[in-house]
């Protein structure tokens, strides 16, 4: 008689998210933008290159001494995140830090994606976007996730606080809504390692 066997797995909630509420001090949040302030500007781009998906200016920040806590400080969080809902198999941060500045006068805005893919998009598993923006400095610019049902809404979105440290999956699809007023600032980061499992 053939038997099949079930073994035990933990349950985990895939398309979940998560946030730290003042993740960061108003003195970090002035550190950070300080500190970026020194360094080269670039055309965010997407997989394609489309500027009808994506307007926005980003800057790299360097995986070296001077941003080491930084780095580290989103690393823990994203490992407190990790034990409380999706038990990924996470070995690395395998990109920089991408700041991203999205403009009013440029139609700053992300369209629905995801942020894997192919080659080193791969290899990310956790997604992390960190607000820096005061609420009151810009208008739209709302980070939300689509969570399933219809794609007219309603979609999940980020609280509007600078500081806040907010996660998910990064098959999930999300955008950045057009921003109609001012300067919406944040930065993202990536961690992963292998393929999922």
């Amino acid at each position: 008689m053939y038997t099949s066997y079930n073994f035990d797995q933990q349950e985990v909630d895939l398309q979940n998210y998560y946030y730290f509420t003042k993740g960061f001090s108003k003195e970090e949040l002035d550190k950070i933008e300080q500190n970026v302030s020194t360094l080269p500007y670039q055309d965010g781009k997407t997989v394609g290159g489309s500027k009808e998906v994506r307007s926005s200016k980003i800057k790299w920040v360097p995986q070296n001494d001077q941003w080491y806590w930084l780095y580290e400080k989103l690393s823990n969080y994203a490992v407190q995140a990790n034990i409380a809902l999706w038990n990924f198999e996470l070995n690395t941060i395998p990109e920089q830090i991408q700041y991203t500045e999205y403009y009013a006068t440029d139609n700053g805005h992300y369209d629905w994606h995801a942020d894997i893919g192919p080659g080193m998009l791969s290899k990310r598993k956790i997604s992390i976007t960190v607000q820096l923006s005061e609420p009151d400095e810009y208008e739209g610019g709302n980070l939300e996730l689509f969570m399933g049902g219809s794609m007219e809404g309603p979609f999940t979105q980020a609280k509007r606080e600078a500081g806040l440290v907010f996660l998910f999956p990064s098959f999930m699809m999300h955008r950045v809504t057009p921003v109609t007023r001012g300067v919406r600032k944040s930065f993202v980061i990536w961690l992963g390692g292998s393929h999922y499992k």
